[in-house]
C-alpha cells in the first residue's frame, strides 16, 4: 500500500521514517528543515507493521483498522509540515513493506535519510535488532540520525566532521556542503593516539621516544589539514578549523559535538557473520553524541 502522491522520480528529495512516536515527531521537524535547506521534496515514509486493508469485498473491521490508523497518522503528520513550511513539497508514503528494507530502498534515490532514536541515552542497548542501526549499516545515502539538541534550540554554527584517513573524502565532502547550507564553520577533527595503546592502558604506561612522538604530533596535525585541502576552492564561503587531539576517537568527537550543530562522519562498514556492522567509534558517537549525527556511506 502506497499513500497518494508518491512519485518515484523524486530524486534527490529528504526521507524521513516516521511511526507516530515523540523521536519520530523529533526527526520529522529536523528532516522537513533540511528538505527546506536543500529546497527538495519531503518524503515521509511509515512502514509495516500495521494491518493490512481489507481486500475488495471484504467488510471493513470496526473500528477502524490498524492501516487506517496509521494513514490517519501519517496525514496529520504532513499537514503539520506543511502549515510550518508552507510550499514545501511533502510526500507521505505508506508501505507493507517492514520498516528497515523500505527506508534502505527509498535512501538509495535520496539525499538523505533522517531517523530518530528513543530516549534520551540513545539507543536502547544498542540492540542489534534496532531500526536505526540496522538502516545506518545499510543505507546507501548520507544517514542523519536525530538526537541531543542545544537546550535553548539555538544554532552552534559548527559543522564537525571527524576525520580518520584518507578514505574519508566523501564524508569531508558532505560537511562541506552542510557548512556552506548553514553558513556554518567547519571543523575537521582528527584524533590519534601514539602509541597506540591496549586496552585499559594509559599514555603514562609508555616511555615514547620524543622523535617518533613528534612525528606522530606532525602527521596528526597534517592529516585534517590535508583532507580539507581539495574542497576549500569549491567551498570559498566556508571558514575551515583543521584540528587534531591526542585522545580516543570515541571520546573525542563526543566531545567536541557539544560546540557543534551536526557531526558528520564516514561509515567504515564491516561484514561479519551477522552481516554489515557499524564500527565502534561510530556506535558510541551514535549513542553519546550532543547533537544530530550524520554517515555517509564510504563505498
Amino acid at each position: 500500500m502506497t499513500a497518494t502522491g508518491k512519485n518515484e522520480d523524486t530524486r534527490g528529495r529528504v526521507v524521513v521514517g516516521f511511526d507516530g512516536s515523540e523521536p519520530s515527531f523529533r526527526a520529522l521537524d529536523r528532516a522537513a528543515e533540511e528538505a527546506v535547506r536543500r529546497d527538495t521534496a519531503l518524503e515521509v515514509l511509515c512502514g509495516w507493521p500495521w494491518n493490512p486493508p481489507p481486500l475488495p469485498g471484504e467488510t471493513p473491521h470496526e473500528p477502524p483498522t490498524l492501516a487506517e490508523e496509521t494513514q490517519a497518522m501519517v496525514g496529520q503528520a504532513v499537514e503539520k509540515v506543511r502549515a510550518a513550511h508552507p510550499g514545501l513539497e511533502v510526500v507521505p508514503v505508506i508501505t507493507s513493506e517492514a520498516a528497515v528494507p523500505a527506508l534502505v530502498r527509498h535512501s538509495e534515490t535520496a539525499a538523505l535519510t533522517v531517523l530518530g532514536t528513543r530516549g534520551h541515552g540513545g539507543f536502547t542497548g544498542l540492540l542489534l535488532g534496532s531500526v536505526s542501526l540496522r538502516v545506518a549499516a545499510h543505507s546507501a545515502s548520507p544517514l542523519m540520525v536525530v538526537r541531543g539538541e542545544a537546550a535553548d534550540g539555538a544554532a552552534r554554527g559548527t559543522v564537525l566532521v571527524g576525520v580518520e584517513s584518507d578514505q574519508d573524502g566523501d564524508a569531508v565532502r558532505f560537511a562541506f556542503e552542510e557548512a556552506s547550507r548553514r553558513g556554518a564553520r567547519l571543523r575537521a577533527l582528527h584524533a590519534w593516539l601514539y602509541p597506540a595503546l591496549p586496552t585499559g592502558a594509559y599514555m603514562g604506561a609508555f616511555d615514547v621516544p620524543p622523535k617518533e612522538g613528534d612525528e606522530r604530533r606532525k602527521e596528526a596535525e597534517a592529516l585534517p589539514r590535508y583532507e580539507v585541502a581539495p574542497f576549500r576552492k569549491e567551498f570559498p564561503d566556508v571558514e575551515v578549523i583543521p584540528d587534531n587531539e591526542c585522545n580516543a576517537a570515541a571520546p573525542a568527537l563526543v566531545e567536541a559535538s557539544r560546540t557543534a550543530d551536526v557531526i558528520v562522519l564516514a561509515t567504515h562498514r564491516t561484514h561479519r557473520h551477522l552481516g554489515l556492522q557499524l564500527g565502534p567509534v561510530t556506535q558510541a558517537v551514535l549513542h553519546h553524541a550532543h547533537c544530530p549525527v550524520v554517515l555517509v556511506p564510504t563505498g
